[in-house]
């Protein structure tokens, strides 16, 4: 464990439209990411990224500081200017070994989160590292530590109440969105149709919403999500000439510059002068601020759920010690098994090398006697190794169990 290293840039110490700036492109990501695990001799990788926490996190002997963490990030390619880099660099938290598997836990269990109780993280988290996983970005050392980070997420969901009745970023946004009265027969135009959209139209769906428009940048993606609500699926690109008006829009993608335009958001319009309704999810936001600056919406974004979430970490607070207890029990058992498995692997070779002893030992050293032998005499000769020879293997390697973890 001593080699796991966490950079985290979250909304505790980052606003949450600076956060945006960090947030780096799905199309280029698993290149980005090759190039620096070879670039800083880092063995494990995967990067998280949600509305309210940009992470990454490493395997990796290196010496990781705030010095390490700038070049990491130059290297990426971000393009943050000096003034910029400085910031997000004195804002973020940097953990290694005990701190950093701490902080992965309290993660995937919600406690880092805007919305404390929220479960959608422990998917993310996994995503993210899956994503990782089938890049070739990750190995052994991150497999059995998100082992641990999934069982304690489950039994903190599961065990407390920290999830009870709950709530999350889509269930705050979709709160605010039904305190505007739109009518059932609202068009609503969904932009993205990744989980966060998908689970905010199952809230539209709910309160019989039935009119929707679905874009997203693979068509097919679209026309899923489309065929589920009963609308209609279009290319991202298609924005750009569609005119058959508009309520509200949903709006949460991976884009790193803003989807909604003046240009496109005066298109949308087509001469249409009525308030309309944006929720953005996105981090950094779909909407370009010039949007707003210049039309009439009633805009929905995730900073501005922050005093909503607030109150849900007040009513979850007792809930807090109980999940905090289950996530050090699940260290302590991390730990033991960390030692277990060193055992296992410093002892790997024992079998092998046993069976050798009996093969050199029936065949070389007692071969003569061994051949004098009758059947019957030889049969209980070969029962008696075999149980030594298992012996030999299991109990060294219990009694050495027994020793490291008890050193201690």
């Amino acid at each position: 464990m001593k080699y796991l290293k966490v950079i985290a840039f979250t909304h505790k110490q980052i606003e949450l439209k600076e956060l945006g700036k960090l947030v780096i492109c799905q199309e280029n990501l698993t290149d980005k990411l090759h190039e620096v695990k070879v670039r800083f001799g880092i063995n494990e990788i995967f990067y998280l990224a949600t509305c309210n926490r940009v992470e990454f996190v490493l395997s990796t002997p290196q010496k990781v500081d705030r010095d390490f963490a700038q070049e990491f990030i130059d290297a990426l390619g971000i393009g943050l200017c000096t003034n910029a880099m400085d910031t997000f660099l004195d804002a973020a938290s940097i953990y290694e070994d005990h701190a950093a598997m701490e902080h992965l836990l309290r993660t995937s269990c919600s406690l880092e989160s805007l919305v404390v109780g929220e479960k959608e993280i422990l998917a993310q988290l996994r995503k993210a590292y899956d994503s990782g996983r089938e890049a070739g970005l990750t190995g052994d050392k991150l497999r059995v530590i998100m082992d641990c980070v999934v069982k304690t997420a489950k039994e903190v969901y599961t065990y407390t109440n920290i999830s009870k009745n709950p709530i999350s970023v889509v269930s705050l946004a979709y709160r605010k969105l039904k305190d505007l009265k739109l009518c059932a027969n609202a068009r609503v135009l969904i932009i993205g149709a990744g989980e966060t959209n998908r689970n905010i139209s199952k809230y539209l769906q709910k309160h019989k919403f039935s009119n929707f428009s679905v874009f997203n940048r693979t068509l097919s993606k679209a026309q899923q999500l489309a065929n589920d609500l009963g609308g209609d699926a279009y290319e991202l690109e298609d924005l750009k000439t569609y005119k058959k008006g508009f309520d509200a829009i949903i709006t949460c993608t991976s884009a790193v510059e803003p989807i909604i335009t003046t240009e496109i958001y005066a298109s949308l319009l087509n001469g249409d002068t009525d308030r309309k309704t944006i929720v953005d999810l996105a981090i950094p936001n779909d909407t370009a601020a010039e949007v707003l600056e210049q039309y009439d919406v009633n805009f929905i974004e995730v900073h501005s759920l922050n005093e909503v979430a607030k109150k849900n970490l007040q009513e979850r607070y007792h809930e807090l010690s109980h999940a905090e207890a289950i996530i050090e029990q699940n260290i302590n058992e991390f730990l033991v098994m960390l030692k277990q498995r060193r055992i296992e692997l410093a002892m790997r070779q024992v079998p092998e090398k046993i069976k050798e002893i009996r093969h050199n030992a029936v065949n070389t050293v007692f071969a003569e006697e061994v051949q004098s032998l009758d059947k019957e005499s030889r049969e209980i000769l070969e029962k008696v190794m075999n149980y030594m020879e298992k012996k030999y293997i299991s109990v060294p390697m219990i009694m050495a169990k027994d020793i490291l973890i008890n050193s201690n």
